[in-house]
């Protein structure tokens, strides 16, 4: 069960409204690096895996991932907020408002849809907790692009606290992954899958 608590995890407030700057950072909403693909990878994983600080861990993870979503969407919206047509013709952000508004959908920066098929839950320690750390390094490198873009410092401080987040995420998953091969076979970590060969453990 989650608590949910009526605030940000990092405050958003941003005063200039940029369509063509919100259609970037839409990507970590629903892009192939995002925080809605974070955060089903995540509470997925938890629930085969068979270590309970581990599940702890990607629930924690998985969690917090919920509360970037949340961060991007409040970026994307207040980018958004009372547009003119004039100001949604000019920055190019007119194919979005046909099929959208200003209602948030997730989508990446090239308009592609969220798609499950772009995060794994394998049931395989190993493969999970790596395929964890290569997605934190790579939205840590989406929000480096993102900020080169960005020259609003209301916008670029929450993106700023949320690249820094997936630097932590991608250390304890390299912990957690060190645990799990204390655990295993030395010799040959792949002899046995803890989340399934559970007879053997």
């Amino acid at each position: 069960m989650f608590v949910y608590e009526k605030k940000l995890q990092y405050p958003v407030k941003i005063k200039n409204v940029n369509p063509k700057l919100a259609s970037i950072i839409i990507s970590q909403y629903g892009g192939p690096d995002g925080e809605l693909g974070a955060s089903l990878r995540y509470l997925s994983q938890r629930f085969s895996m068979p270590y309970p600080e581990l599940k702890g861990l990607l629930t924690d993870i998985g969690t917090e991932e919920l509360g970037h979503l949340e961060m991007i969407g409040a970026i994307v919206y207040q980018l958004t907020k009372d547009l003119s047509m004039e100001e949604i013709e000019s920055s190019g952000f007119g194919p979005y408002y046909i099929d959208h508004t200003t209602a948030l959908w997730p989508q990446a920066a090239g308009g592609i849809p969220f798609n499950a098929c772009e995060f794994q839950s394998k049931g395989d320690i190993i493969t999970d907790l790596t395929e964890d750390m290569a997605a934190e390094q790579k939205a840590r490198t989406t929000y480096d692009n993102i900020l080169r873009t960005v020259r609003d410092s209301d916008v670029a401080e929450p993106i700023r606290f949320l690249r820094a987040r997936e630097i932590v995420h991608f250390q304890r998953f390299g912990e957690a992954l060190r645990l799990v091969q204390e655990r295993l076979d030395s010799k040959n970590f792949y002899a046995f899958n803890p989340e399934f060969d559970r007879c053997r453990e």
